[in-house]
């Protein structure tokens, strides 16, 4: 078989992709609580019955965690490239108002319905396509191509991909491909950093009519939380790629992701998320806390953004902080040979150049990056995702399954 064979037939995958992500949104996975245990299982039926050649294990990590790796191989010896994904979802939330069947995966005008179609269980089935092509067509390519799927995403946890890397020689490699949400028309090469802080401000209780008597921790707050927004002003010093390349994709990204995104990736940002305090509307509050989320760009580091907050929050009295949990800005070189194989795959697939960017949003990335691994994400585009009807566009899964499966074949086959 020929490459332009192999591209034939990724193209006519259409409803081999419906049906995986069907399939796999039938079975729950909500995290919280974060049980995925029958959707783990699942999924190893559905990638045994699928691709017989394919080395498939389960590997608990937790009471609700389980994770999986499948394996195939080429014709011989070589590379070694991985697709990732995530089995854990946003809570259905009967609340909200759905019109269609949460799990049913509705097939209507185009667009695939439930939870977990764009987020990620729709970029799930498109590697596991993508793997089942190469897995019918060994003499094309080389070396390895591993399927990791993990449990625990949605809450950043180190029990899924992390822990596969840690202890499943398999779970690392030359290369990888996550297909979490995104567009088809933008190639994401990146994440920003994060810090989660908590402020917290202590006072002295009085009555409102009395505030001689009091110090209101509240008003200690503010300030304190107007330092905090200072870290905005803090300036990156992103290599010249990364800046360049979030220029060149603001004419496609930003018309998808809204505008201002480019500013938001080479910029610190400040979300104060969460105030607690006080207990009456006549009272002096004694005490008082925040929770923040502050993003950080590539050429940003963490320590650089706490040395900022040491600067801004330490010596100011009644005034506490601490970390939360924090991860490094991570990209991998937009001009690596995986992402331009990706988008050049991209390119052949939509009929027109595909942008290359960064992504605002974290994902299980982070972890192959920080590990040195090149790693893009290309994935379908997010409708209504952690909402009612969440949907998927049918066009863009196979988009994404055709893109996966020609960029695994011609790294593979290098």
């Amino acid at each position: 078989m020929s490459r332009t064979a192999f591209a034939a037939e990724a193209a006519a995958c259409e409803e081999r992709v419906i049906a995986l992500t069907r399939a796999l949104v039938a079975i729950p996975s909500p995290n919280p609580p974060g049980d995925v245990r029958a959707c783990a299982e699942a999924a190893a039926g559905l990638i045994r019955g699928l691709i017989p050649a394919a080395e498939v294990a389960l590997h608990p990590t937790s009471e609700g965690v389980t994770n999986l790796v499948a394996v195939v191989r080429g014709h011989a010896p070589g590379r070694r490239l991985i697709f990732n994904g995530h089995l854990d979802t946003y809570p259905v939330n009967e609340a909200l108002p759905w019109t269609v069947p949460p799990l049913g995966g509705l097939l209507r005008d185009g667009r695939l319905y439930g939870r977990g179609t764009s987020d990620m269980k729709g970029g799930i089935a498109a590697s596991v396509t993508a793997l089942a092509l190469l897995a019918a067509h060994p003499g094309l390519w080389r070396g390895e191509a591993v399927l990791t799927l993990a449990g625990d995403e949605e809450s950043m946890g180190p029990l899924g991909t992390k822990w596969l890397m840690d202890h499943i020689p398999e779970a690392r490699g030359d290369a990888v491909i996550i297909g979490d949400a995104g567009s088809p028309r933008v190639l994401r090469f990146g994440e920003k950093g994060f810090l989660w802080i908590e402020v917290e401000a202590e006072g002295r209780a009085s009555h409102g009519a009395h505030v001689h008597l009091g110090v209101n921790a509240l008003d200690r707050l503010c300030a304190a939380l107007d330092a905090v927004r200072g870290l905005r002003a803090l300036r990156p010093e992103a290599p010249p790629t990364v800046t360049a390349a979030i220029a060149a994709a603001r004419p496609v990204s930003e018309p998808l992701s809204g505008a201002g995104e480019a500013e938001v990736l080479g910029s610190v940002t400040v979300n104060i998320g969460r105030i607690e305090g006080g207990t009456s509307t006549n009272l002096v509050p004694a005490g008082a806390r925040a929770g923040i989320d502050i993003r950080l760009p590539v050429g940003l580091s963490c320590a650089a953004a706490e040395a900022a907050l040491s600067a801004a929050l330490d010596g100011r009295e009644g005034i506490a902080w601490r970390i939360l949990r924090r991860f490094e800005p991570n990209h991998t070189d937009p001009g690596h040979e995986l992402a331009r194989r990706a988008a050049a795959a991209a390119g052949e697939v939509l009929g027109s150049p595909c942008a290359v960017n960064m992504r605002v949003g974290g994902s299980d990335a982070r972890w192959f990056r920080m590990a040195g691994l090149p790693t893009i994400v290309y994935g379908p585009t997010p409708h209504n995702m952690g909402g009612a009807d969440e949907y998927v566009l049918v066009e863009e899964l196979r988009q994404v399954a055709q893109v996966h499966a020609l960029t695994a074949l011609d790294f593979l086959a290098a």
